[in-house]
């Protein structure tokens, strides 16, 4: 079976976030970074050319396709994008209203600004998203 396309590398978290120009876009990269290691407990590490993760785990596809990948992954692009179970399986279709400005799609919460979202509910997606990781894992092993 093929292994995932995004494998850890050896590129380093800072110099990546370095390469932003814009100062308010490295600052948002920059806190999502402390966000999401202070939540995870995990060091974050590159995931290919442009996703920081926090730590790994085995991921298994109802086809049967597994592979690594981070517990939880934040990517500062144009939208930044963090990904990993954003929602509970009830509420898969409508938006997370209390968060602020947002966007969704299968795994993946878009914002343009951590300013546009409400941090405290952000932290709290942060902590169920593993939660949630942890519970379909504890069924698995």
């Amino acid at each position: 079976m093929a292994e995932n396309k995004t494998q850890p590398t050896k590129l380093r978290v800072a110099a990546f976030l370095n390469l932003f120009t814009d100062a308010a876009q490295r600052a948002d990269a920059k806190a999502g970074v402390k966000r999401m290691q202070s939540a995870s407990g995990e060091k974050p590490r590159m995931w290919g050319p442009s996703i920081i993760g926090f730590g790994r785990h085995r991921h298994r596809y109802e086809s049967g396709h597994e592979g690594d990948m981070p517990l939880i992954g934040f990517s500062p692009r144009k939208r930044p994008r963090f990904c990993r179970d954003w929602r509970e399986p009830s509420d898969s279709k409508t938006p997370l209203p209390k968060l602020g400005k947002h966007t969704t799609d299968k795994g993946c919460l878009y914002v343009k600004k951590l300013a546009d979202v409400d941090q405290e509910v952000l932290d709290s997606r942060l902590t169920k998203s593993l939660a949630a990781i942890g519970a379909r894992q504890a069924k698995t092993a």
